[in-house]
């Protein structure tokens, strides 16, 4: 597929002939800044939307608002920090991407390589290969569009992109054929309420999830809405095999496996949990670590062919090492490709159906 952006975030902002001015602080700033200042691109200032700021500081810098920014900077282009679906903040983006030249950089969620010019020309082969595969038109617009964000970093490509979990269950799978399911990064049962609340087939759902809070959530949700014994909840991380590994509990998208992580998990793998029983359908978000978790339900994906929906934002490879790596395990699969509406582009989810 062709880039419809000439340069990369990197190489557009550091050809920039203007001062630059963060907008949004906290963790997702941080990730943005280091490589900043590994690629010698400076920010002059940082500010917040007006009405929040509160006299305080971010690296040394009084944070200041849009419209003192403004006034201090006639012209300066604008690196967007941190990410939101809310509409009213999404429609604060575009509204100031309207006024000034604004980037929002892709930096990994889990970290890894930036998705740069090198990153694509090295892998170019593989995306051109996922577009050539997917299933409809909708799917490789969705593809395209996330491609050219995180290569740019321009937000316009994230404008028309609005599918909820909804619109997958009853849009591309058939979930009233579903009896038992496995949904690899429950959260607070999100995922489990959306699929029950579309079919009543539903016998059973391995919930696994990590986070401490997360699976006190989880376990609320369970009790509360009387599903003990059709929702199972299982206090590990999902991964290629059994075993036990550090994670990192943040109750929150930075929580996930991690080698830094303070606390030992335990690891589970799909084929294990299920031993043997056929699974209808899985769910991976578990935060960077879907490859391995895919690679722990092998035996399920090759012998079932459950329908799958795959979290593939979270590494810049994500986008097409997961598909590439379903289609090596069952090449009958089906593709598709779906995104909720989000600044950036996060909640990209694959679909591999054989239906």
């Amino acid at each position: 597929m062709k880039l419809r952006s000439a340069n990369d975030t990197w190489t557009y902002l550091k050809n920039l002939n203007k001062p630059i001015c963060m907008y949004g602080m906290g963790n997702g700033a941080d990730k943005i800044l280091r490589v900043l200042d590994e690629k010698g691109i400076e920010i002059a200032d940082f500010f917040a939307s007006d009405g929040f700021v509160r006299g305080h500081t971010f690296h040394s810098k009084k944070v200041l608002s849009y419209s003192e920014t403004k006034e201090k900077y006639p012209d300066f282009a604008v690196v967007l920090a941190f990410g939101s679906s809310l509409p009213d903040v999404m429609e604060n983006f575009y509204r100031i991407s309207n006024e000034k030249e604004l980037v929002a950089p892709d930096v990994p969620v889990c970290g890894g390589e930036l998705f740069d010019h090198d990153f694509f020309i090295h892998h170019e082969a593989e995306i051109d290969r996922v577009y050539s595969s997917l299933a409809d038109e909708r799917s490789k617009e969705v593809f395209s569009n996330v491609i050219d964000f995180k290569y740019s970093g321009n937000i316009s490509y994230l404008g028309g992109d609005d599918a909820g979990r909804e619109d997958v269950l009853c849009g591309i799978l058939s979930p009233k054929d579903y009896r038992i399911t496995a949904d690899l990064g429950a959260y607070n049962g999100d995922t489990a309420r959306e699929l029950l609340s579309v079919t009543d087939s539903v016998e059973k759902i391995y919930a696994i999830e990590p986070d401490k809070r997360s699976y006190k959530k989880l376990t609320t949700f369970i009790t509360e809405s009387r599903l003990e014994g059709r929702v199972i909840p299982i206090f590990a991380a999902a991964g290629e095999k059994d075993g036990e590994g550090l994670f990192s509990s943040e109750g929150n998208r930075n929580s996930g496996l991690s080698e830094k992580g303070k606390d030992t998990i335990i690891i589970r793998s799909v084929d294990s949990i299920s031993r043997g029983e056929k699974l209808d359908m899985i769910k991976y978000d578990v935060e960077g670590a879907e490859k391995g978790a895919i690679l722990g339900s092998i035996e399920q994906i090759r012998e079932h062919k459950p329908d799958l929906i795959v979290s593939v934002y979270h590494r810049s490879e994500d986008i097409f090492a997961l598909p590439c790596l379903i289609n090596s395990i069952c090449p009958e699969y089906k593709l598709y490709m779906r995104r909720e509406r989000y600044v950036p582009a996060w909640d990209v989810e694959l679909i591999a159906t054989v239906k």
